[in-house]
């Protein structure tokens, strides 16, 4: 009787290890599953993040741009010589006004450094005061003639577009009209070690104005501008002749968010 029950007692020492052993397993089983939903939950939710589309998107509002620089409405015997162009930077405020958001209005500040390598000559006449403006002559051996000037610009664009908040590479029509203040201008001669340099002119036109123009798809956007007003003012003349001359731009534009 003491050997049986000794027995029955071992035996439910046994039964009690086993269920114990059991249950550490089944519960380390279901946490484990917990974990794993818990897990793909947070993973959905993460997709879900992810992948919500932005109703209130804008879109090409920091610009970078190359030109050719052509000078229209040139007087007589004015011709550019060289490669004359213009890099372009700057930032555009996108303000959609339609429900689909692919028509906006913009409005931005950038800078531009803008180079005509022509051969109008700038200098000075004998008092010190007064712009001389004259044609270079062909048998002069000129190394350099060319003039710079630096622009902050304000432009003001009406914008047709493509796009959609999930679509990145579209087609694009920007038009508008562009404002600049022209801060820094310098104008370089050089001719067999003479060296003539310009920076105050007082017949520029500081204030420029004139029509933009972008059209493209993706990255590569063709650019045009036209200036409106003269580049010299009417007290700027060459031989009997107002300089008329006139800012033409041709190029490529990019466009970031």
């Amino acid at each position: 009787m003491p050997r049986r029950f000794f027995m029955s007692l071992h035996r439910a020492h046994f039964l009690y290890l086993c269920y114990k052993s059991c249950l550490v397993r089944y519960t380390f089983f279901y946490i484990l599953i917990l974990l794993l939903c818990s897990q793909t939950v947070l993973s959905q939710d993460d997709v879900k993040e992810y992948t919500v589309v932005d109703s209130l998107y804008r879109e090409d509002q920091v610009y970078i741009g190359v030109t050719f620089n052509l000078l229209s409405n040139k007087p007589d015997g004015i011709s550019q010589n060289g490669l004359s162009g213009s890099m372009q930077l700057g930032f555009i405020r996108d303000m959609p006004f339609n429900k689909r958001r692919n028509k906006a209005f913009g409005v931005g500040l950038g800078i531009s450094i803008d180079t005509f390598n022509q051969d109008l000559l700038i200098a000075e006449e004998a008092d010190g005061e007064t712009t001389m403006f004259a044609t270079i002559s062909e048998d002069i051996n000129v190394d350099k003639n060319r003039f710079t000037f630096y622009t902050l610009e304000f432009p003001i664009q009406y914008r047709w577009r493509t796009s959609t908040p999930t679509k990145y590479a579209f087609w694009r029509i920007h038009t508008g009209v562009q404002f600049g203040y022209i801060f820094r201008f310098k104008s370089t001669f050089i001719s067999e070690g003479v060296e003539v340099n310009q920076t105050d002119i007082p017949e520029l036109n500081k204030l420029q104005y004139g029509l933009t123009f972008a059209f493209g798809y993706g990255a590569f956007n063709f650019q045009a501008y036209y200036g409106i007003n003269t580049l010299f003012n009417d007290d700027a003349f060459i031989n009997g002749q107002n300089v008329n001359l006139q800012v033409v731009r041709l190029g490529l534009q990019f466009y970031f968010l």
